[in-house]
Formats: C-alpha cells, structure tokens, sequence
C-alpha cells in the first residue's frame, strides 16, 4: 500500500495518490493532472478510480481530463447530479484497489453529496480517511457554501449529525487526511497541519467537543467571513463541466506582440501582470492589475477578476505557463496570449509606463503628522483591522476594491498610502486604484508587520489606542 498526500501551498489544496498492487486512486485532482500521470509511469500503475469528496468551490478539479487520459472512473457520493459521466456510490458501497479497499461514508454538512472515504489496508483494519472538506485539522467545513436550497443552520444541523453518526464512532488510530490545510476559505479557523489521526481531532477539535445541536449549530454559523465570490462559479464548473486543460493553455501560451498585444488591450482584454511586486511597483504597462505568483495568486485572481472577459498576460520570463495553468486551476479559460518576451519588450520599445512609490514604514511614520490630506488606506481584513492598526486609518479589505463605489469616495486631493500586512495585497490594491484613475498613492513596503514596529505613529485595536 502506498499514499501520498500532494499539498499545493498557493490553494491549501491536498489531492492524494493511493496505490496497491499496481492499481492507482486520486483523491480531489487539481485541474493539471501531469502529476498524477507522471506518477502512475514512474510506478507502474494504472490509475483506476478519481474520488471526488464534493462539488469544490475553490478550485477546479482535474477529474474530467484526468478520466479522459486513464479511462478511470469518477466517483462521486450520493446525489450529485453532473453534465458529464460519473458513478454515483451509494452511502457503505466498497471499493476494491489491489488488496486494499476504500468505503464510501456519506457525509452531508459541507454541502449535500458531501462524503469521506474511508481507507482500510491489507488486514482489513481501518487505516486512513480522506475527509474532503467534511472534517480539517481543527475545523470543519463551513456550511454556507449552500447545496441546494438549505440554509446555513439547516446545513449546519446535516454536519453535527453527520459527525455524530459518521466521525465520532471512529476508532483513534485512523488517519486523517483532508482537502485543506492552514489559510483555506472553506473553513473558519484550519490548524497549522495538514494531517492529523480522529483520536487528535477528538482531543483538540472545537467541533468534535460534547455539545448539543443547538450549540453546535450557533459554533458553527458565527464569525464566517464572506466566502470569496468565485466560489459559486467554481462549484459551477465542477458541476457542469469545462474545457481541456489543454485547449485553455494553447490560448494562453500564444506569444504577442506589441501591436496585438495592444490591439486586445484596446478590444477590452485585462492586462494582468503577475511578475513580483517589487518588479511591478518599478514599472509596469498603465492599465494592469497585479496580481503576483509569489503569493495566493489563483484565489486572489477568482476574487477580483471577471471571469467573462479575456485576459492577456505579462510575466516574468518563463513564468508564462505557470500563470495560466494557475489561472485555470480556479476556472479561467478565456485565455488570450502574453507579451513576448514581457515588460523589458514594452519599455525597450519607448511605450508609456506607470509606478507605483514604494515607502518605507518610517517615511510614513514621518509624514503623518506633516501632511493634511494624508489618508492612510488599510486593505487587510476586518478581523487583522480590529487586532491592530493605525489611529485614523480606512479599512477596506482588498476584497472589496473592486466595487466602483467604494473607489468613488476617495479624492484627487488626497495622499493615499496603502498597506496591508507584509505588502503583497497593498500591491495589488494599488494597481486598481490606478486602473480606476486614482494615482497619488503610495505602498507601504512591509505592511502592518513593520508599521507596528514604529513607536511614533499612533496604533489602535478596535477598544484600545496603543502609543
């Protein structure tokens, strides 16, 4: 038996390869499936079966392509209805892989055909569960997502009796392995692991606690931050279906150049540079967003860019591939090339360019009490707001930049320096308020990690003013 848990950090996402004898599972593939396959080869194995715990929301899943490619089996629990085919297991149904054998364990609360699937080795003794977004380390899956038309209390009530009926009677020693780790959406608060066994998570997990429905329910719906709005688009795709990975690559890797690349831009084509940030802040294409590799790239890029209009690229030489594969792993296809040979083309050919003033967290500190029309722009969440921040400033979480309205507050008389916590986010918030017109900005290099550490600017929490 072998099993291998394959964590991508950008999406706190774990796909998983079982293998037995020469026979092959994957558990929730991303939607580049070259890694799966490579492993089959390498190990000699045919890949079988491709369970899915759920409908994910965010990201797409390679099942479809994957199924294309090996002939394997979509598995999906009971009731979840797809465009394409699928096998549809029944609550308890078994699967034979080698020696080993898998069981479906329907487990509605994340969303309704919700289900674990429960890993039992060559004795027959329960082994592992993977857990989809049922059961995380610490956590368990937030319940308003929606599935069907069911609330999120009423979903909530589904997960506390899933986990009474479903988790609880587990034996300890079971591993588990879920589809998220640390930073993912789909739950409230994710532990810092990626793995765990039911005998911890009994020990030290909220949810897991003794409590009555009720108290589970009220746990459990509180405190949910907005679920990111490609979420729903997300869950779509993996639902209904998409285009070969293939296809969506072999538009995104077509090589432009100046004059078509401005031709699309004029068409109505996004300009996304996705170089690093202190790259873009030193020169970039007037127009773009930012969106940086070196950060959650595929999660930022679902919750601030349309996915009904085309998107033309500027990276970082080499990095072009890269920048669509991620971009479709959250459902992007309208792909639509990239500038040949990046930035240095467009500067080297005289075209006009825009900066972003990067400053260091001193120079801030020096100019607040100085400056009249200084507006200090906080882009971090509610919740990293209310822990700490500078006396006076405007939290406006980059999730929500995106709303025209929320930019027509702002005037042009204003110095705005944005930040964020270590300085990627201000990044990306900087260049849509240049894209919206506003250009006296500032960034703050190193966010609120080196804000903090200033002992003349004045901080505050959301009950206390620190000096």
């Amino acid at each position: 038996m072998y099993i291998q848990q394959l964590y991508t950090g950008c999406l706190s996402e774990a796909a998983y390869y079982i293998e037995s004898e020469g026979v092959a599972a994957i558990i929730d593939p991303l939607r580049d499936t070259n890694l799966y396959l490579e492993m089959a080869r390498e190990r000699n194995a045919q890949i079988k079966y491709i369970f899915e715990t759920h409908f994910h929301a965010d990201f797409v899943s390679g099942h479809i392509d994957l199924a294309h490619e090996t002939g394997a089996t979509i598995v999906f629990g009971p009731g979840a209805v797809t465009a394409y085919k699928t096998y549809n297991a029944k609550d308890g149904e078994v699967f034979n892989l080698g020696k080993i054998t898998i069981e479906v364990l329907h487990t509605p609360g994340h969303t309704l055909e919700s289900c674990c699937y429960l890993l039992k080795d060559e004795s027959g003794k329960n082994h592992t569960i993977f857990t989809g977004d049922t059961l995380f380390v610490g956590d368990v899956g937030r319940p308003d997502l929606s599935s069907g038309n069911m609330s999120s209390e009423e979903l909530a009530a589904v997960l506390y009796a899933t986990i009474q009926s479903k988790i609880l009677p587990l034996e300890d020693h079971i591993i588990v392995y879920p589809a998220h780790g640390p930073g993912s959406s789909c739950g409230k608060n994710l532990g810092p692991n990626t793995f765990s066994t039911i005998g911890e998570e009994k020990k030290s997990n909220y949810a897991l606690q003794p409590q009555t429905a009720e108290q589970f329910i009220k746990t459990i719906t509180s405190g949910l931050q907005e679920a990111p709005v490609y979420f729903a688009v997300n869950a779509k795709i993996n639902q209904k279906g998409y285009d070969k990975l293939e296809d969506v690559k072999m538009r995104g890797m077509l090589a432009l150049d100046i004059n078509s690349f401005k031709a699309k831009a004029t068409e109505g084509s996004i300009i996304l540079d996705t170089r690093n940030a202190t790259e873009f802040t030193q020169g970039f294409i007037p127009g773009s967003v930012f969106i940086g590799l070196e950060g959650r790239f595929a999660e930022w890029a679902g919750s601030l860019l349309p996915f009904d209009k085309n998107i033309i690229l500027v990276t970082t030489e080499g990095k072009e591939e890269e920048s669509v594969v991620r971009l479709a792993r959250v459902g992007f296809n309208k792909m639509d090339g990239f500038l040949h040979n990046g930035f240095p083309t467009w500067k080297d050919a005289g075209e006009p360019i825009d900066m972003i003033i990067d400053v260091e967290a001193d120079e801030l500190a020096m100019d607040i009490p100085h400056d009249p029309n200084l507006c200090i722009v906080d882009v971090r969440r509610e919740t990293e707001f209310g822990n700490g921040h500078i006396k006076g400033a405007i939290n406006l979480p980059l999730h929500e930049i995106t709303d025209p309205a929320q930019l027509a507050n702002f005037e042009d008389s204003q110095n705005l320096y944005i930040h964020c916590a270590g300085g990627y986010r201000s990044v990306i918030s900087a260049s849509i308020f240049k894209k919206q017109g506003l250009h006296n900005l500032r960034n703050v290099l190193g966010g609120w990690e080196k804000i903090a550490q200033q002992q003349n600017i004045v901080k505050e929490t959301d009950k206390t003013v620190l000096n």
